[in-house]
């Protein structure tokens, strides 16, 4: 077993000297479809309508020759019908923002997006709409390496503000525009993705984009992007300039205001309504903000942008490149909380650009792992309870419940809301928190880092976290995927005995889950004093090993049981498994020996504690 250490820790000094290579098995393809976008829009107020003219420069940078584009037209999921429509309305547990919201809109509240003309090259094609989705027949395919310039004329009329986008949202925004225009859909190494817009996550192509707004004057904006010419906003012109971003989005109002504030070069930008009940906690929110940015440079990596906006405006925070979308009426804590939330997605989903819809963990779990350590540093100090216990307990009710999905799920197709919201967030969350216990925080900090170093813009998937996790620390960690990504199997280990005699105690354990860990065990002895113990799994293939533990024989996990014996004269009081708390056992009771059990008192709905 020493030697397999001795072994790990070469491995990793290997590895650190070829950071900068990708891993020839590694999950991203290779390249990456390019779309720039230039836009030209006019907003009617009057009418809640919009009409558009797109110029996208395409090029395909896959293998593959394409005889046909999609594109996503998001507005159409806001009428009676829709697949979001259904879908809100037949599932066990609606999302209460929707529920038959849109089933019951009046049709002047509708939403609707058209394409009228779409020519290639300047050629007219072939559309065909179906719902959120729009086809292009194309006469001539886009070969491998060129590049084609779209052209689109479209008109589309803005919901009443439902989920995300629309007009006149719960607190009187009068228009939060995300998911909003004719947007060209992803072709990937799985091909081309055309998931119709249910509500859930989304995947995009990186490109430039150069949008102009037309609005009544009086109208103040904010979005994606730089604002390329202030002067001309009092005539109703707003010209955004954004590089290397997935989509644009944008918030209008005429009783915004805008406070502002720097994060070492990045423009800090806060855009609310003028209300007394507001001004308190957004005036304070700049400042947070921007330390909150300081926070994730230096756990993830450098912010790319130039600039961020924090908009109110949707129904709860969303984020988008450079800018994200919150209701306002807020506390304090509430505010910079769904602000640092939506804030922590720049990294994950903006510039590594995960496909959400396939893997909505890596965005929303790992967003929830770096804000929930964000949320302590700004508030508690490094001194303050566990930050991940929330996703923890929450995973492991959901684990218990009998309803757990596996993460691999499409985001779109969980069975209820809470098996999305649970897996996403919160399992997710515990997917990072519990490494852990596998590879120790150094090399989970420092695999963090490799990982936004290597991946930003290339669409990485779990293949690609593992294997910058395994170079940090020296681990075999493909069993730690497979099991906690692609399987409901639970962590449930337990000190089946503990037995001290002739100057000698020998612990034994179980393994009663399907899912294997390596054990820290902690041995508390009557004088007050404890010793710990590490034992790792054989296929870890090393070990490293907690400050202060002392290293046992690695677990193979196909033995149910485990015991050793250490030579010691003090007589043992209690043996505690995970005495740090990383591991996510659905058994927490039979972690500790003696152990402390709860039962029902026969004749009483009191419980009492039993000591066995």
């Amino acid at each position: 077993m020493l030697e397999q250490v001795k072994k790990a820790t070469l491995v990793a000094a290997c590895w650190v000297a070829l950071v900068g290579l990708n891993s020839a098995n590694a999950q991203y393809p290779g390249w990456q479809q390019r779309a720039d976008y230039t836009m030209d829009v006019q907003l009617d107020t009057a009418k809640h309508g919009l009409t558009g003219h797109t110029v996208i420069a395409f090029t395909n940078n896959s293998p593959d020759a394409l005889d046909r584009l999609h594109f996503h037209l998001f507005f159409n999921a806001f009428r009676p019908g829709s697949m979001m429509d259904v879908r809100s309305r037949n599932i066990a547990d609606p999302d209460r923002r929707v529920g038959s919201r849109i089933f019951e809109l009046p049709e002047d509240e509708w939403g609707s997006s058209e394409v009228s003309r779409l020519t290639v090259d300047g050629k007219p094609v072939t559309i065909e709409h179906d719902g959120t989705l729009l086809t292009a027949f194309l006469d001539d395919s886009v070969e491998p390496g060129a590049t084609v310039q779209l052209e689109l004329d479209w008109q589309a009329i803005v919901p009443r503000q439902i989920r995300r986008s629309g007009w006149m949202n719960s607190e009187g925004v009068e228009y939060s525009m995300t998911q909003w225009y004719p947007k060209l859909c992803q072709y990937d190494h799985w091909g081309w993705h055309t998931d119709p817009y249910v509500g859930r996550e989304f995947h995009g192509i990186f490109g430039n984009y150069d949008v102009t707004i037309n609005a009544p004057a009086g109208y103040v904006i904010g979005g994606t992007g730089v604002l390329r010419d202030a002067s001309a906003t009092d005539k109703g012109l707003w010209q955004f300039k954004a590089e290397n971003v997935l989509d644009f989005a944008w918030a209008a109002d005429p009783d915004f205001v805008l406070e502002t504030a720097q994060a070492g070069k990045v423009q800090l930008n806060c855009y609310h309504q003028i209300s007394p009940e507001l001004d308190s906690a957004w005036g304070a929110l700049p400042e947070y903000a921007a330390r909150a940015m300081a926070f994730f440079n230096e756990l993830i990596g450098p912010y790319p942008y130039p600039q961020y906006s924090i908009i109110q405006g949707g129904d709860g925070g969303m984020e988008y490149p450079m800018a994200t979308l919150i209701t306002g009426n807020r506390s304090l804590r509430s505010l910079v909380g769904v602000t640092v939330h939506e804030m922590a997605h720049s990294w994950f989903q903006a510039v590594l650009a995960t496909n959400e819809s396939l893997y909505e963990f890596m965005d929303e779990g790992m967003t929830s792992y770096a804000s929930s350590l964000c949320m302590q540093h700004l508030f508690a100090g490094p001194e303050s309870n566990d930050p991940f216990r929330y996703a923890y307990a929450g995973y492991i009710r959901q684990a218990l419940s009998g309803n757990e999905e596996p993460l691999s799920t499409h985001a779109d197709h969980y069975t209820t809301n809470r098996g999305y919201g649970v897996a996403a967030y919160s399992k997710g969350e515990v997917l990072i928190a519990q490494l852990r216990a596998v590879i120790g925080q150094e090399a989970l900090d420092a695999g963090l880092k490799d990982y936004y170093r290597q991946f930003a813009f290339k669409h990485p998937g779990p293949i690609d976290l593992m294997r910058c996790m395994e170079r940090a620390s020296g681990i075999e960690l493909d069993w730690y995927f497979q099991y906690f990504v692609y399987s409901t199997h639970q962590v449930d280990y337990a000190v089946e005995s503990v037995d001290q005699q002739d100057g000698a105690y020998t612990i034994r354990l179980q393994k009663l889950g399907g899912m294997p860990m390596p054990t820290t065990v902690e041995v508390r002895f009557e004088d007050g004093t404890t010793e710990r113990f590490f034992i790792p799994l054989r296929m870890m293939r090393g070990a490293v090993v907690p400050e202060g533990a002392a290293l046992l024989e690695d677990w193979p996990w196909v033995d149910p049981r485990y015991e050793f014996t250490q030579r010691d004269e003090r007589r043992v009081a209690s043996v505690q498994l995970d005495p740090d708390g990383w591991v996510a056992d659905v058994g927490g009771a039979n972690d500790v020996y003696p152990r402390v059990e709860v039962e029902e008192a026969p004749s009483s709905k009191k419980r009492k504690r039993k000591k066995s």
